[in-house]
């Protein structure tokens, strides 16, 4: 009988590309799925993986029973949904993936009160960029991820993954208290033009956003500095380095030296969306986190 943990290993090499990149996608040790997919060849006795270089790739065998073996992983996935829903009980382990301000915002807030209320649910965190979250709800290697986007920035998700949107999320424009834009109710792109901007890295979702908000103006943002967390953002802003657009879920409590502008024409706005797979749609635990999340 073939070990269905082994063929989750498999699955995650296969998807990640290294049983290192696997171990990590997995939360396993290296050695731990090398050891699952050892075993997994002792039962179906043909070689799975071989070496290329440094590095490992699946044989034909192994790409066939990936394939093969996606769809029962899948049944069972669904089953085990329908019988606990069935039951209507939540219980089981939820692995969770987020992006920052999101674990701080949502996540953090409602998953003590969470586990409170359904003693038999486990919930496993871990904080991922977007593009991660969509890579590992698809690939079975986390259960529900949280994702954003902005505004007309999108990104794929894969057919068997449903995306539900949990929040909006509005951005204002963070600059110090003693700056000319302090005192406006409100900014347009126009009024930006000249301020030097703290921003994520080039090609992020937040940085995209930031150029398109300047469409229509015929001028790019002025990048003045580049960090990749929106509290550093804050701490530079407040050092009198530049402006910020930073997000309202998860930002700290701005303080006396720093004043938010509401920015219009356009609304800098984050959809924030939960994903799983619809393999999971009728298990109650997922819609457990995902009401909790719309509530927090």
């Amino acid at each position: 009988m073939i070990d269905l943990a082994a063929l989750t290993g498999l699955r995650a090499v296969a998807t990640h590309g290294s049983v290192v990149a696997a171990a990590e996608a997995t939360g396993f040790t290296p050695s731990a799925v090398s050891q699952q997919v050892k075993r997994l060849e002792r039962q179906v006795g043909v070689p799975l993986l071989e070496r290329v270089g440094r590095g490992v790739m699946l044989t034909s065998h192994g790409r066939h029973l990936v394939e093969a073996g996606e769809q029962v992983l899948a049944d069972l996935e669904r089953l085990e949904a329908q019988l606990q829903h069935r039951a209507d009980v939540v219980t089981g382990t939820i692995r969770l993936v987020a992006f920052s301000t999101a674990m701080r915002g949502m996540v953090a807030p409602v998953a003590r009160r969470l586990l409170d209320a359904h003693p038999g649910l486990t919930l496993a965190l871990d904080e991922r960029e977007p593009w991660d979250a969509v890579e590992l709800v698809s690939a079975g290697q986390c259960d529900v991820g949280l994702v954003h986007r902005w505004g007309g920035v999108s990104f794929a998700v894969p057919e068997h993954v449903t995306s539900t949107r949990v929040t909006d999320d509005v951005a204002d424009l963070i600059v110090p208290a003693g700056h000319p834009l302090a005192g406006r109710a409100s900014v347009t792109p126009h009024d930006l033009l000249d301020v030097g901007w703290i921003a994520t890295q080039e090609h992020t979702i937040c940085r995209q956003w930031l150029h398109r908000m300047y469409d229509g103006t015929g001028r790019p943002p002025r990048i003045a500095h580049v960090s990749m967390e929106f509290e550093s953002h804050l701490a530079l802003v407040a050092a009198g380095l530049g402006v910020a657009l930073v997000p309202r879920l998860g930002r700290a409590p701005l303080g006396p030296d720093l004043v938010a502008v509401e920015v219009t024409d356009p609304v800098p706005t984050r959809l924030v969306d939960a994903l799983y797979r619809r393999t999971m749609a009728d298990s109650p635990a997922v819609r457990a986190v995902l009401e909790a999340l719309r509530d927090a």
